[in-house]
């Protein structure tokens, strides 16, 4: 696989953000997408793909940068992922990372085969969080987001080993589902949680 390089991003104009999500497969909470444009003269070292760089370096990237990059989040909530369903509840995710910058970037770089259906000029990528720095940078700050957000919600819903599973239907996620049922920050849409809905 391709290390993440400016490559892609050299082809487009400036200032450009790079685009990605972190949730739509967990079983419980949010899908959280983050939008980042760098400073291409100064950036964190091991900028990566969010699920190749270990936690603790996430996290220490992901402060860096706030101070050297403009990022924007969104965030698109359980209740809107069971209403829109998990692909546009993404896409709505994405649409209100961008607007959070402040800005209109002169081009935008989504991770997929897709953008959202906006008038911004925009180019998917597949893969792109391991082609693109920028998209890589997104990643990550999706990524620590998300996880932060799941910890906070594993101290008002134990059991689930959300602060461990982030949501993800892990065997402890399911033997929870089992035990104690499903919470409201369950997705029911999904089919695994509307199985342990029926044992209600």
């Amino acid at each position: 696989m391709a290390r993440p390089c400016f490559k892609l991003e050299k082809a487009h104009p400036e200032p450009l953000a790079g685009v990605d999500e972190a949730g739509c497969a967990p079983l419980a909470g949010p899908v959280v997408a983050a939008a980042v444009v760098l400073d291409r003269s100064r950036f964190p070292r091991g900028i990566d793909d969010s699920k190749v760089v270990p936690a603790k370096e996430r996290e220490a990237i992901c402060a860096r940068l706030y101070k050297v990059a403009r990022v924007g989040v969104g965030v698109a909530s359980v209740e809107e992922i069971d209403r829109l369903n998990i692909y546009w509840a993404r896409m709505l995710a994405m649409s209100r990372a961008v607007d959070a910058l402040g800005f209109d970037p002169a081009m935008i770089l989504v991770d997929g085969n897709r953008c959202p259906k906006w008038e911004r000029p925009s180019v998917a990528i597949v893969s792109g969080d391991a082609k693109c720095r920028s998209i890589a940078a997104a990643s990550i700050v999706a990524k620590v987001t998300r996880d932060r957000i799941m910890a906070d919600h594993a101290r008002s819903h134990p059991g689930y080993g959300w602060e461990r599973n982030k949501g993800y239907g892990t065997p402890e996620h399911h033997e929870a589902l089992e035990r104690l049922g499903p919470t409201p920050l369950h997705r029911r849409s999904f089919a695994p949680v509307r199985h342990y809905m029926l044992d209600l």
